[in-house]
Parts: C-alpha cells; structure tokens; sequence
C-alpha cells in the first residue's frame, strides 16, 4: 500500500528549490495536482500530453483511462519510486489520491557531432553523445540484430548514474559478462561522471602502465567489437564507450585500417609499431651511443653526433630529460588552451624554444630531431589513452640506457615485454599483436576453437 503522507513529505522537502514547480489544474469538473522539475522536463509535451486531454474529461474515471492509455506513463505503486522518477525527468500526476508518473523529459545533449578524437579519412564521421538513448540508438540502427542485448545498472551512492551495458548473447562470453557485471555492482562508494573515471574503478591493477579496456566514440568501432564478442558500456552523460575485453592490437588499430585495401591496412599498422617502437626507445638509444656505446654507428656518424653536442655543457641524459621535459610541457599546453590559439601557440613555442636551445648551446641539433620524432611518433598510435601510456615508457628505458648503455636499455624493454605479456584484460591475454581476420579477440568460435 502506498503512503501517502511518505509522498507529501517527499513533496515538500523538493519544493524547497525554485526549479522543482506544483501546477494545480481545474476544468470546472476535475482537479489534478502536477508536479515537476520545469529544468529536467519538457513542457510542451505536458501541454498536449496531458493538460489538453485533461481539459475535455468530466470525470476522474475518464482521466485514468487516458493516462492508462499513454505509452509512457504508469502508475506509481512505491513511495521510494518518486524522488528517483522526478530526477530522471518524470511528471508526476496526481489525480484522487493516485499517483502516475509521465516520461516527459527534455534532453538537450543528443546532438550528434563529429568525431574529434578519433577522425577517419573514409568512414562514418559522426561520434557518440552525451545522452545514452542516442547512442543506443546509433548503435542498435547499425547492429540490425536481435541478439544485441542491453542491460541497465546504477553506480554510485548520492546520486547515482545509469549505466547500459551492451552485449551479442549469442557471441560474448559469458564468464567474461559476468565478471564484469559483478564488477559494476561492487561499485558502490564513488560517483561517476565519465567512462575514463569507470574503466579506474574497474581496473583489475591500480598501477597499470597500459589500458586494458578501450575507449572509443565511434560507433563503427563500438558495432564492430560487438560483432568480435566484446562488451560495451556506456555511461549516461559522457560521449564515450568503455570496451572490455581489449587487447593491445585494439589499440594499435583504426577503423580506417578496415576500410583501406589490405595491403594498404597492413602497412599502415606496420606504420604505427615503427613509429611506437621510435617514441619509446629513439631516447634511449640516443643516451646509450652518446654516452656507452658509440662503436654501433661508423665513425663518421659518431663523430657528426659528438661535433653537434660539443657546446652542450652537460650528460646527455640531461639534455634528453631537459628536451622531454619541454615536449611535455607544449603537448600539455596544446591540448588544455582553447582550440582556436592552442595549436598556433604551441608551434611557434615550439620552433622558438628549439632553434634558441640550440643556439644558446643548451642542446645538440640531433637531440632536436629526436624530440621532434618522438613527440610526431607517439600522435600515430590512434587510441588516446594508449597514446598517453606510451608518453611515460620512456622514461624507464633511458634511466636504464643511461646507467648500462645498449644493454641496459634491452634488459628494459625485454622487462616491459614480460609485463605486457603477463597482462590480463577480463580474463584474456592482453598482449597480441595480430591483424587481419585473426585479430577478433573474443568471439565464441575462437575461443571454443
């Protein structure tokens, strides 16, 4: 049995803010009580949804056959059911002692914009919004298929956010699913507002160096990890997907790779494990020749690189984290100033710090192209946060160059190796590297098989 005095009090407390509005409406015959968030709702919608109705009814019987007749509204059978209802943009009505609920929310955070952290060149360009109807239904119009499941869950404590997580039944694995599930329930203690935020509290390792689950706005990329037996989390309010199980491939690839020849897409990929293999060890390298190793370069060469750093008064394991460390610094000013003097600003710090460095003797010419390989190098790795991840390996390796030259730095890389190979992501080998038709990471069919 409903409480009545419960749902007054409830009432009564929410009117304490100015948004949160009482409409009492009469036609002479009838009176029913409205009430509403005039922030959350839409008001044009109550107007021709209900209050016109309700202005031709002569009794109260007729008026609950008409809202028993909306396709959005229902009667509200518990008092813990209002607070929670009103919040996610619900009306409620009441009409002689009975409560409905009427889904009248106005969202204005479903535009659809372009993708702008993950562009492609031939495919769709269009990104995820905030609003996670919208993007269930971008999702579900390119995956045409009645196997495509969708579960909603709640994290959090005061208040709590609406997650929907997606899945084929018929390929996803179901230890994996369930791991994962239970995983979102142990969150009870934080508040989330972004899927970056989840895919921390999610993490099986708190200090991971690496994702191990991807993060993606496109909805190409998000249909076609569904199609590989992945599983799909979105999170109400943030324009990007969490994609669980990932593998390290999965962040070495762009949809764009699909969408080119295949010798085409092969290259490209070879492209960006060039390029990671330069941002990782290219300072690392330079420390070790500089500094223990200068016999792997013929003569002439080493002697060029020992001409360039004659003025540098210092290590050159100084000169590289003093290089680094501005690198740093411009890609942080870059991606924090506004879009419209962000890119102009860091260039031209860019060019002006360099060229003085050199000139001032501070740094040799050949650390200059380095850093420059470096910072063009880790942009070629297409996902974000393995972008970033990447930006931090170095580091590592030079300490480990500077101290034992070629071979400290293999040992190093040998150590990280062994640590992403020995890496899990929900139970799956985290560490491949394949491309093709064998890069599905999770299908049914290659499991059992």
């Amino acid at each position: 049995m409903i409480q009545l005095e419960e749902i007054d009090r409830q009432l009564r407390e929410l009117s304490e803010t100015q948004d949160f509005e009482i409409q009492h409406l009469t036609n002479g015959d009838l009176s029913i009580a409205l009430y509403f968030y005039s922030s959350l709702i839409n008001s044009k919608l109550i107007q021709e949804r209900i209050s016109e109705p309700f202005s031709t009814c002569h009794s109260y019987s007729e008026m609950k056959n008409i809202l028993d007749a909306e396709l959005f509204c229902e009667q509200v059978l518990d008092e813990k059911e209002v607070i929670p209802k009103l919040l996610e943009g619900y009306s409620l009505i009441t009409i002689n002692d009975t409560f409905y609920s009427f889904y009248s929310s106005k969202v204005i955070n479903d535009k659809v914009d372009y993708a702008k952290n993950e562009a492609s060149v031939q495919g769709p360009p269009f990104a995820l919004t905030e609003d996670s109807y919208a993007n269930i239904n971008l999702i579900r119009r390119r995956y045409a298929s009645s196997n495509l499941m969708v579960k909603e869950k709640e994290v959090g404590k005061k208040p709590k956010t609406k997650l929907y997580v997606l899945y084929d039944k018929h390929v996803v694995k179901e230890t994996v699913l369930q791991e994962l599930l239970q995983k979102i329930d142990d969150i009870q203690d934080e508040f989330i507002q972004a899927s970056g935020q989840l895919e921390n509290l999610l993490s099986q390792k708190k200090f991971n160096f690496v994702p191990l689950m991807l993060v993606s706005e496109r909805p190409d990329r998000i249909v076609f990890s569904l199609s590989q037996g992945k599983i799909v989390i979105l999170v109400n309010g943030s324009p990007f997907a969490l994609i669980a199980p990932a593998v390290f491939y999965d962040f070495m690839s762009a949809m764009d790779d699909r969408y080119q020849t295949y010798w085409i897409g092969i290259g490209l990929v070879i492209l960006r494990y060039i390029s990671l293999f330069l941002t990782i060890c290219l300072p690392a390298i330079y420390i070790a020749v500089i500094s223990h190793n200068p016999e792997i370069f013929q003569v002439q060469f080493a002697l060029s690189i020992a001409g360039s750093r004659a003025p540098v008064p210092y290590s050159s394991f100084v000169e590289v984290l003093f290089m680094l460390f501005l690198i740093e610094v411009l890609i942080e000013a870059s991606i924090r100033l506004p879009k419209y003097i962000g890119s102009t600003a860091t260039t031209v710090g860019g060019l002006i710090l360099g060229q003085a460095a050199q000139e001032a003797g501070l740094v040799s010419s050949v650390m200059i192209i380095i850093t420059s390989t470096v910072a063009i190098a880790n942009f070629v790795v297409p996902i974000n946060e393995m972008s970033f991840a990447i930006r931090l390996v170095k580091y590592p390796l030079i300490v480990f160059a500077t101290l034992f030259g070629i071979l400290g730095l293999i040992s190093g890389a040998f150590c990280f190796l062994v640590y992403l190979v020995n890496l899990r992501s929900y139970g799956e080998p985290f560490f491949r590297l394949q491309f093709g038709k064998h890069a599905s990471t999770n299908s049914k069919k290659r499991i059992s098989g």
